[in-house]
């Protein structure tokens, strides 16, 4: 077994060995980087529902949503960077797409509904899938895509042509 195989057999190494007040307890955290981090809080929890657990300065702050959680940071754009690596910190450019954020939630049309009435840049209406879940995508205020699910049937993946990875 190699090395990778081996330490993803361990669940116990994506748990935390401590607890930290700092840091939400996710296993994943993913950071999104916003020119304005101010109003991407406002935004973000206006439109789509999440709630600022703690702000650092005007450039970091951690949101929460549900049992999940992002980290928003300055793009730094227009400043002096503290090294060269500083300088990878920017926002996305225009059409392009490096990522896409999902987002489980009870009733995806109350929530479309919701993020539409309060100018979110819908990418794609609600739609069941043949997965068995409901989805709509949108772009938020730093050009990030999200993709917000409701789940409205347990599907075999069998059934949609997917094949399980491993056994649990």
């Amino acid at each position: 077994m190699d090395e990778i195989s081996r330490h993803t057999e361990d669940k116990e190494m994506f748990r935390p060995a401590m607890a930290n007040r700092s840091l939400q307890s996710c296993t994943v955290i993913p950071v999104l980087i916003y020119d304005d981090v101010a109003d991407a809080i406002e935004w973000l929890c206006r439109t789509f529902g999440f709630t600022e657990r703690l702000r650092a300065g005007k450039h970091h702050a951690q949101l929460t949503i549900g049992d999940g959680a992002i980290m928003l940071s300055d793009s730094r754009s227009g400043q002096e960077f503290d090294s060269p690596d500083d300088a990878e910190f920017l926002s996305p450019r225009s059409k392009e797409v490096k990522h896409e954020i999902l987002v489980n939630v009870k009733d995806v049309n109350k929530h479309y509904k919701n993020a539409h009435s309060r100018g979110a840049r819908i990418l794609r209406k609600p739609k069941d899938c043949m997965f068995g879940e409901r989805q709509y995508t949108v772009e938020d205020l730093g050009g990030h895509r999200w993709t917000f699910s409701q789940t409205i049937a347990d599907v075999d993946p069998k059934e949609w042509g997917a094949i399980k990875a491993r056994t649990e």
